[in-house]
C-alpha cells in the first residue's frame, strides 16, 4: 500500500460504537489535516460555478461533461448521484476536478427506464449509491482498469442490483430509478441519521451490519466529511433497512471484526492508475474485498473499502468485461 494510504490507515482510530437494531456505526477519527482546499459537488452546484450535462444532445450513458468555473478544485465522490438530464447517473470513481476546466467523467446509469430529457443539466442528489451496489461497482471498475478499459463499470450488473434493491424494498419505480428507493424510505433514513450522530474530529465511518463488515469511507478533511456524511451514512443504511434481520447489534464483536478488516485492507494488493482529475487513483483487491483511494500530493483525499457479497471475488466477473467496453448509447 502506498505511503499516504498506509500512513493514514495506521493513524485512524475507531470512535465509540453507535448502535441501532442490527447496525453498528463507528466514527473514524483521523489526523487533523486542516480545512479542505476544495468544494464539494453540492457546494459547487449551489454556487453555480459547476455545470454537469450530457456530453452531447444525443448523450452517452457512461460519460458526462463537467464544466468548472471554480477557482478551487471540486470533489466528486465515488457513488455520488447526479439527477436529471436524460437519466440519473452515479460517479464511477472519486474525482478531484481541476479548476476552470472541462472534463468528461465516467458514470453509471441508475435509472434504466428513462432516456429523455428531464432537465438541461444535472442537479446534486441527497444520495450516494447503496453500499451493496457500490461494492459491486467498485470491483467491476477495478477489473476494467486492470484490463485497460478505463473507469467503466458493469452496467448490466448495476441495473440488476438496483432492481434487486427495489424488490427488497417493495418499491415500484416507473423508470427503475435507484432514487425512488431512497425517497420511499426517507422517513426511516432520517430517523437513523439522527441516531448515528457525528463526533468531533470525525473523518469517516465504519459500518457493521448483522455482525458482518459492510465497509468504510474516509474523507481526510473533517469539514468536507461533515458535509458528505449524511449521504454516505444513508448509502450504508439503505441496505440494512430494506433487508432487516433480527440479529441485534453487538458493539464488542463489531469492534473486533472492524479492526480485523482495517488490517486486511492494509494488506490488500494495490494498483495505481492516472486519475480523471488531480492525483492518483489506487485500486485494492483481495478475495472478498474491494477498495479504492484517491491520493493527491501524497495525501489521502478519499478512501473506501467494502466487503464483497459472499461467493464473489475480485475477478469473478471478468468474463463480462466485453459488456463494459461497449458504449451504452441510445
Amino acid at each position: 500500500m502506498n505511503a499516504a494510504s498506509a500512513g493514514y490507515l495506521s493513524a485512524l482510530a475507531l470512535g465509540e460504537a453507535q448502535t441501532h437494531s442490527n447496525i453498528v456505526v463507528f466514527p473514524l477519527l483521523g489526523p487533523d489535516v486542516g480545512a479542505a482546499p476544495y468544494l464539494t459537488l453540492a457546494e459547487a452546484l449551489a454556487a453555480q460555478c459547476l455545470k454537469v450535462t450530457e456530453v452531447s444532445e444525443s448523450g452517452s450513458v457512461p460519460e458526462l461533461k463537467v464544466v468548472s468555473n471554480s477557482d478551487r478544485p471540486v470533489l466528486l465522490l465515488d457513488g455520488e448521484e447526479l439527477v436529471g438530464a436524460k437519466q440519473n447517473r452515479v460517479l464511477n470513481t472519486t474525482i478531484l476536478l481541476k479548476e476552470r476546466a472541462e472534463t468528461r467523467i465516467p458514470v453509471t446509469c441508475v435509472e434504466q427506464g428513462r432516456w429523455a430529457y428531464a432537465s438541461a443539466s444535472f442537479a446534486a442528489s441527497e444520495a450516494v449509491m447503496s453500499r451493496k451496489v457500490r461494492a459491486c461497482k467498485t470491483r467491476s471498475v477495478s477489473e476494467s482498469l486492470t484490463a485497460g478499459a478505463h473507469f467503466m463499470s458493469d452496467q448490466s450488473e448495476v441495473w440488476q442490483e438496483v432492481a434487486a434493491l427495489q424488490n427488497s424494498a417493495g418499491v415500484a419505480s416507473a423508470t427503475g430509478a435507484m432514487q425512488d428507493v431512497f425517497q420511499a424510505r426517507a422517513a426511516d433514513l432520517e430517523t437513523c441519521t439522527r441516531i448515528f450522530t457525528p463526533v468531533t474530529g470525525q473523518t469517516g465511518l465504519f459500518v457493521v451490519v448483522d455482525g458482518e463488515v459492510a465497509g468504510f469511507d474516509i474523507v481526510a478533511h473533517a469539514d468536507a466529511y461533515g458535509k458528505l456524511r449524511p449521504k454516505l451514512l444513508r448509502s450504508y443504511l439503505i441496505d440494512a433497512l430494506v433487508e432487516p434481520k433480527p440479529r441485534p447489534a453487538d458493539a464488542a464483536q463489531a469492534a473486533t471484526v472492524a479492526q480485523a478488516f482495517l488490517h486486511e485492507a492494509g494488506k490488500s494488493d494495490e494498483k495505481p492508475f492516472a486519475s480523471v482529475g488531480y492525483g492518483t487513483d489506487y485500486r485494492y483487491q483481495k478475495p472478498g474485498l474491494a477498495g479504492s483511494a484517491l491520493v493527491h500530493e501524497d495525501r489521502i483525499v478519499h478512501m473506501a473499502f467494502f466487503r464483497l457479497p459472499k461467493g464473489e471475488s475480485p475477478d469473478s466477473t471478468m468474463a463480462s468485461l466485453r459488456h463494459r467496453r461497449r458504449r451504452f448509447t441510445e
